[in-house]
């Protein structure tokens, strides 16, 4: 990572211990520092779909729709399941998992799709088998800096304060943190994704307002974002409808904030013929209607100090 952040929160692990208080500049040499300083390295690991309840809660996430279309092509998801089958994750990662599962199963879920549908997407636009597993293996963790974000802030219903809205933001540095410290390295598919999964082309995006570059990160962009719309959120009154999301990305296309081959791979999944993602015509037009309240985005007033 070139470019050199502030951390403007602390990064901590679940168990508490803190990687980098608030207020750290964070640069290479820090950040090897901290790796250099992890004594617990090698964690026991295991296959992530043998780990507790993850294939069925995956599975039964994929059944309800728009993905009981998306994955309804003959033999996908047994094609699909022996992609995710080789991918295993250290321990604190899957601690990670039941964390979600337990206090926030929003995210839970969210990370479980985003494997799953990133995958899906890789094995049409990434023809080299193992580079699909890698790409695989960082879906269940793009989000994991999110342990370091206060539950009240994730669940919050009404607008976010700028202060509060800092604190989602820092989950894209949080993870890349996390994992680098984790597998003792900073060159890492996982840990690139968990900083950059929330960049766009155009450099509209977080943490660092660099160009979306990399088609693999680019992938669990977009995954992330449909996701997102898909589901229930608690900043609105419900998910997107699935045409109404579809044309949400498709705006971003159109604005250069992400690339128009992997919006096509999308729908081309979403289509019950499976037609070839290279002759998808996308149409300008939208017709689609967002949730009625949607409070995403939006800042709220700070409360005043009762001092002042």
């Amino acid at each position: 990572m070139k470019t050199k952040l502030i951390l403007r929160h602390p990064i901590s692990t679940l168990s508490n211990q803190v990687l980098f208080p608030a207020g750290t500049l964070m640069t290479e040499e820090a950040l090897d520092g901290v790796i250099d300083s992890n004594t617990a390295y090698p964690y026991p690991s295991a296959p992530l779909l043998s780990y507790g309840t993850v294939k069925e809660d995956c599975l039964n996430f994929l059944s309800a729709p728009p993905y009981r279309t998306v994955f309804s092509a003959k033999g996908q998801i047994d094609d699909l399941l022996q992609v995710m089958e080789n991918v295993s994750l250290s321990m604190p990662i899957l601690q990670s998992l039941d964390y979600f599962k337990k206090y926030d199963f929003h995210t839970y879920s969210h990370v479980l799709t985003v494997f799953a549908l990133s995958t899906l997407l890789a094995k049409d636009l990434i023809p080299d088998h193992q580079e699909c597993i890698r790409l695989s293996a960082t879906g269940p963790t793009h989000d994991i800096g999110k342990i370091c974000v206060p539950l009240p802030i994730l669940k919050k219903t009404t607008p976010l304060t700028r202060a509060e809205h800092s604190f989602i933001e820092h989950h894209a540095a949080a993870g890349y943190v996390l994992l680098s410290y984790y597998s003792k390295r900073t060159e890492h598919l996982g840990s690139k994704v968990a900083l950059d999964h929330h960049e766009r082309r155009d450099r509209s995006g977080y943490p660092r307002a660099v160009p979306l570059d990399d088609p693999m990160v680019e992938i669990v962009a977009v995954s992330d974002i449909y996701d997102a719309l898909i589901k229930p959120r608690p900043y609105r009154s419900g998910p997107y409808d699935n045409r109404t999301a579809l044309e949400e990305i498709t705006e971003m296309a159109e604005q250069n904030k992400i690339g128009w081959d992997v919006l096509r791979v999308l729908i081309a999944h979403n289509r019950e013929s499976k037609p070839d993602y290279r002759e998808i015509r996308i149409s300008a037009e939208k017709r689609g209607t967002p949730p009625s309240y949607n409070v995403h985005g939006m800042i709220a007033e700070e409360e005043a100090d009762p001092k002042d």
